[in-house]
């Protein structure tokens, strides 16, 4: 590992036909956690992808300086078996996190088993850019997220239940309300106010039985499951055969109520006000979007951080009835 040097490569001192060959040539002799930094006049982001393209995601890039004279790059070789983070995964450690997957559009709770690079691709993202801003993202001391991957998964629940599916169940009745009206007003110059009403009432209709269901069911099981981890008898254990079975319930009906929402801020254009729009228009896009928010750090609890631990449990539960 290097301590006492760093690894330095000029590349403005190199030919342009000898640059890419001889940093490649630099990376491959570096051992797993080592380091190389490379200097150049411009930014050199097309090796970024050559890199990746031809020795896969082995390593991590970080810019050092940005230009606009002189750019740094920072690029360690990853430590075999270290597998690079999901999305969801970077949330569940980090809240501050799910900002930036936010501000660019990336799914951390509904469809956060990708990795940023995947997220990115599909999106046609730069995701240096994103990775650069997530390493940066610890620096933001205005904020300090919640430990929620601290708390005991029975404290979870419950937070969940008194915090996230209280405000759906205050929400949603407003919301259904204030789109029904809005529709009706100005539907016929806006038609896109008629599916944003219906996809509302879809909404709606999923999460009343899904909060159901997770309260009388999964979260009474995922407690149970605490308490034979602590030798105590197992109460709900007769419901499922494995707690697999109704986390894939609700992760699908996730995926629904998420791609619901993520149509009604694409047809509504991000919440777009048009010039016409009533003050009940107002309210009914701001509202959306505040239900928008709470809505991605409810699921991201459940599934980046709730059912995750609830599995891992019960393998450990598995695991001692077989040794016993």
């Amino acid at each position: 590992m290097q301590t006492l040097q760093e690894n330095i490569l000029n590349v403005t001192l190199l030919e342009p036909r000898q640059k890419h060959p001889t940093i490649f040539i630099r990376f491959d002799e570096l051992a797993e956690g080592e380091n190389l930094t490379i200097y150049n006049d411009h930014d050199p982001k097309p090796l970024y992808y050559q890199l990746l393209g031809e020795r896969g995601s082995i390593f991590i890039w970080e810019y050092l300086e940005q230009g606009p004279e002189s750019w740094r790059v920072k690029i360690t070789k990853r430590v075999s078996g270290e597998n690079e983070e999901t999305l969801g995964q970077i949330a569940a450690k980090d809240l501050r996190m799910a900002e930036i997957f936010k501000k660019y559009g990336l799914d951390f709770c509904c469809r956060g088993k990708k990795t940023v690079r995947e997220a990115c691709a599909e999106k046609g993202l730069d995701a240096t850019k994103v990775e650069q801003e997530l390493r940066n993202a610890d620096k933001n001391v205005t904020a300090r997220p919640l430990p929620y991957g601290d708390w005991t998964l029975d404290f979870l629940a419950d937070y969940i239940v008194n915090t996230h599916h209280s405000y759906v169940r205050k929400s949603l009745p407003d919301l259904k309300t204030y789109a029904a009206k809005v529709a009706d007003v100005h539907g016929n110059l806006h038609p896109e106010l008629l599916r944003i009403n219906q996809l509302v009432a879809d909404v709606n209709a999923e999460l009343s039985t899904h909060m159901i269901t997770e309260e009388k069911l999964l979260f009474p099981y995922i407690k149970d499951l605490l308490a034979f981890k602590g030798n105590k008898e197992l109460v709900q254990a007769s419901h499922f055969q494995t707690v697999q079975t109704p986390i894939n319930m609700m992760e699908m009906e996730h995926d629904l109520v998420g791609r619901n929402m993520e149509e009604i801020r694409t047809i509504s254009q991000n919440y777009l006000l048009p010039d016409d729009a009533c003050a009940s228009y107002s309210v009914l896009f701001k509202k959306l979007e505040q239900f928008e928010d709470d809505l991605f750090t409810h699921i991201h609890l459940e599934n980046n951080i709730l059912f995750p631990k609830a599995l891992e449990i019960e393998k450990q539960l598995k695991l001692r009835e077989i040794t016993q």
